[in-house]
């Protein structure tokens, strides 16, 4: 069920719709079939309308160097939002607390802890992101499994409150998202549009995401008090597009386009271009398919290579995050084809990657996900890396 509230900012009226890109399953660790092998691929052929072939493209090959460790010591982390005054706040999926991180000492303040989170299996606290007003609002969004749904609310921080009670109480504003032990999704991230996008999963029920009335295998588009957003595809509707198994990834590029990463099950990861109201197969459709009806991906992995969570975007790039393939993924771009083939980065140096996030001049902030249950946890885990990419 949606919760209804009314549209109060009047920028909403003006807003556009995008045309944009991606998505795929679970962590692709423990679960029937998540054993394939081989190298990723990534077909010259395939564009979204929005694509343009004069586009200049990255060079086929780049570079990663990890600057330094930010913070470890971290539990379960998933979500991480860079304030804009300085600091990352990073989300707990299991202790359900936000974290502030100093990005320059290290140094971590634990916000608060969210009520009403349910952790149990990939569900939790997972996903943050901060309003397009967060100067003056000061608004936190969080995507996280309650006992009956998964749902997205939203806190104010108070920085002047005492540690651990800087979170204001959650107003929910969207739920009835479908849970599950596995497949919760989880990722939300406010677009150029001013709009917050989910990626939402399947809970292991394959049909929902077919289903155009469940909220589950899909990526929502919803205005910053939980209504269908202006302009989705389908009138009345929050669904933006459909057929996904479990999306973890969301980044738009310097044209605005969408791209999503996505779970696959026993056979292929994707990387996807999104469009308003595409069709991206699951479960009829794993990787390519030759099924007209179906959206192919922009690139695809086996999963013991990727099983892919956060995706960031910097010059003409989409840094991926793996999960089970603990690397993190260059995939260059021409449009929203990809113009070479995958190159593969820190390969099990640091474990599973879960988020990935700009942080400005060539770098990343990379989150790493050791303790989550399915990881072999190191000294020190989990961590926030500075890395520098190119």
């Amino acid at each position: 069920m949606i919760v209804q509230r009314r549209v109060v900012t009047a920028v909403l009226a003006a807003t556009a719709l995008l045309l944009t890109a991606g998505c795929s399953s679970g962590d692709g660790q423990g679960f029937p079939g998540d054993d394939g092998s081989g190298t990723a691929r990534a077909p010259a052929t395939v564009t979204a309308p929005s694509g343009r072939a004069t586009e200049p493209a990255p060079p086929a090959k780049g570079s990663v160097k990890v600057l330094r460790t930010v913070a470890d010591g971290l539990k379960t982390p998933w979500g991480l939002a860079a304030l804009p005054g300085g600091g990352l706040l990073v989300s707990s999926r299991d202790d359900a607390t936000i974290t502030r991180v100093d990005e320059k000492t290290g140094r971590k303040t634990e916000l608060g802890t969210v009520s009403g989170v349910s952790a149990a299996g990939e569900g939790g606290l997972l996903g943050i992101a901060l309003s397009p007003g967060f100067a003056s609002d000061h608004m936190i969004y969080a995507y996280f499994t309650s006992a009956s749904d998964n749902r997205i609310v939203r806190m104010r921080y108070d920085a002047a409150k005492p540690t651990g009670e800087q979170l204001g109480a959650p107003d929910t504003i969207f739920k009835g998202i479908p849970k599950g032990v596995i497949h919760n999704g989880g990722r939300i991230a406010f677009g150029p549009d001013g709009m917050l996008y989910a990626g939402t999963g399947e809970s292991g029920d394959r049909g929902l995401a077919q289903d155009r009335k469940s909220l589950g295998g899909k990526i929502l588009r919803l205005t910053p008090e939980g209504e269908p957003a202006p302009g989705n595809p389908f009138p009345g509707s929050p669904v933006y597009s459909y057929g996904h198994r479990n999306v973890q990834g969301l980044a738009w590029d310097s044209r605005q386009r969408l791209f999503a990463s996505e779970f696959g099950q026993d056979t292929w990861d994707e990387l996807n271009a999104i469009v308003p109201g595409g069709n991206y197969g699951w479960p009829d459709a794993e990787g390519r398919s030759s099924d007209r009806r179906f959206r192919n991906p922009v690139a695809e992995w086996h999963t013991d290579e990727a099983s892919p969570s956060g995706i960031a975007y910097v010059d003409g790039v989409i840094w991926m995050a793996a999960l089970k393939g603990q690397r993190l993924w260059r995939i260059p771009l021409r449009g929203t084809s990809a113009s070479a083939a995958p190159q593969a980065f820190l390969t099990g140096e640091y474990g599973r990657l879960r988020t990935v996030v700009p942080a400005g001049d060539g770098r990343l902030w990379l989150v790493t996900s050791n303790t989550d249950g399915r990881g072999t946890p190191k000294k020190g885990d989990d961590r926030v890396l500075e890395v520098s990419v190119r």
